[in-house]
């Protein structure tokens, strides 16, 4: 006999505020126990606008069932295998109910890496309302049915250590209240959040500008618009016990795309990614005039630089730093700790770094890095031959007389081998004498590979507007 969650309807005369967890068994008119393959609930906006009650369903993909979820419970647990990891994938608050449209291409990207069970947490009854308020009020109930199930995986043999929760949005939150349910046993927690910005809609005029901001008026409601990034709304200035935090799981790792909108700026895990130094996103736009892009764009990052993370071809390097300008002028190219160990890396494999972190007081750090406008993010620049890819993350730097400079070049595939180096530099200026520019002492370091010799060149000059090619040595094996 099966047996699933399911919420009382939504009353007709505003969003619902109960939530009733009534156990059915078996049944024909059970929603989705009839389903060969689960799908993620598909709500109407109407749904949004009258409110929906509470209803958590879990569905489970494996490998032997990458793309045919199958219905799990608190009592089933299905093909659910509790020697592996299991991680979940909680959403937030869905203004629309639309299935976000990420989540077909997160577990066909998780179950490529690894061997585990992916438990899709669908609560978009109950997310999904035009009022955030209302669906933040739900976090703690879904994380109360969580813990239901979890607790059902431990009597059965799974470990807390081989729990992973990645939340988005809202779901963050979640996953970190599911966290402190456990006194922050969990194995691990990745949070990417939500804001919200609520916008009055009135009929009349189709398009109208108001001290510089856009509005479009079609319908007699209010509206509220979302993006990925950390929660501002309801969590702003919050305590620790109150939203996502650090000590909710052996490891916690968050990603800002958005911090200069409303979303969360301060730390929230052991690292916290800040990509293009969390401001605005490279390929987004940058006006109103963008449409809903406008609003989703920069936030929905975070969530596509995690799937990026999945692929092979492309690990993008972080660099701890205390701010994005200093990882910009080269300041922060040490990682952070001693140059045996390799700088984090965002996404998937961030826990590589959990046994460091942990050793820190307190044991959290910020990281930064830029990306390229498209998927899968990496930035590249081919050489003339078309052979390789690189990148440089530096703003133009200052070259004094005896001063040291630091720059970062970043490449998009392992150079094991470097027989030569090519250098131009350039004043910016058009008019007036070409300068000459003399290095005393060039370095490269491998910050991916640190173990590898260092490789140098000394007393270099270099004119104005002409590439000097030149072939590196090792460096002494004295400290430089």
């Amino acid at each position: 006999m099966s047996s699933f969650l399911r919420s009382h309807r939504a009353s007709p005369h505003g969003p619902s505020q109960y939530c009733t967890a009534q156990l059915l068994r078996g049944g024909k008119g059970a929603e989705d126990t009839d389903e060969t393959c689960p799908s993620f609930t598909k709500l109407s906006f109407h749904s949004a606008v009258v409110g929906t009650g509470l209803n958590v369903k879990l569905m489970l993909y494996t490998r032997r069932n990458p793309t045919c979820a199958q219905a799990i419970n608190s009592t089933v647990l299905g093909n659910l295998n509790v020697t592996k990891k299991t991680t979940f994938v909680v959403h937030g608050f869905r203004p629309t109910g639309s299935p976000p449209v990420w989540i077909e291409d997160l577990v066909e990207g998780l179950l490529s890496v690894e061997d585990m069970n992916v438990i899709i947490v669908d609560w978009n009854r109950g997310a999904t309302t035009v009022i955030y308020n209302h669906a933040s009020s739900k976090t703690r109930k879904v994380a109360t049915v969580l813990k239901e199930f979890i607790d059902l995986m431990l009597a059965e043999g799974a470990s807390l250590d081989d729990i992973y929760m990645i939340g988005v949005s809202l779901g963050a939150h979640i996953a970190g209240f599911v966290g402190k349910m456990y006194d922050g046993q969990l194995g691990r927690i990745t949070g990417e959040h939500v804001f919200a910005v609520t916008v009055f809609i009135c009929v009349f005029s189709p398009v109208i500008i108001i001290n510089s901001s856009f509005i479009t008026f079609e319908i007699a409601l209010v509206w509220t618009l979302y993006g990925l990034d950390p929660a501002g709304p309801l969590y702003n200035g919050k305590p620790p016990e109150d939203r996502l935090d650090p000590r909710d799981a052996q490891f916690v790792d968050v990603i800002h795309s958005d911090t200069d909108a409303l979303g969360y700026k301060e730390p929230l895990g052991n690292i916290d990614f800040y990509p293009n130094g969390g401001l605005d996103q490279p390929g987004c736009p940058k006006t109103i005039f963008g449409g809903m892009q406008y609003f989703k764009c920069d936030h929905q990052r975070s969530v596509y630089l995690y799937l990026s993370s999945l692929r092979e071809n492309c690990a993008i390097t972080a660099y701890p730093c205390d701010s994005y300008r200093d990882y910009r002028n080269g300041k922060c190219v040490n990682c952070g700790i001693s140059q045996t160990e390799p700088c984090p890396i965002l996404g998937y494999y961030a826990d590589n770094w959990k046994d460091y972190l942990r050793e820190g007081d307190p044991p959290m750090i910020k990281a930064f890095f830029d990306t390229a406008e498209e998927k899968p993010f990496c930035i590249s620049i081919m050489d003339p031959s078309g052979s390789g890819a690189e990148g440089m993350g530096s703003e133009p730097a200052t070259f004094q007389k005896y001063h040291q400079v630091s720059l970062l070049a970043r490449f998009s595939q392992d150079l094991d081998k470097v027989e030569a180096i090519s250098l131009v530099f350039s004043t910016g200026s058009v008019i007036g004498p070409r300068y000459k520019l003399r290095i005393l002492r060039m370095k490269l370091r491998s910050l991916g590979h640190p173990e590898r010799p260092q490789l140098c060149r000394y007393d270099l000059v270099l004119m104005e507007n002409v590439e000097t090619v030149f072939q590196p040595i090792l460096c002494p094996k004295l400290q430089m």
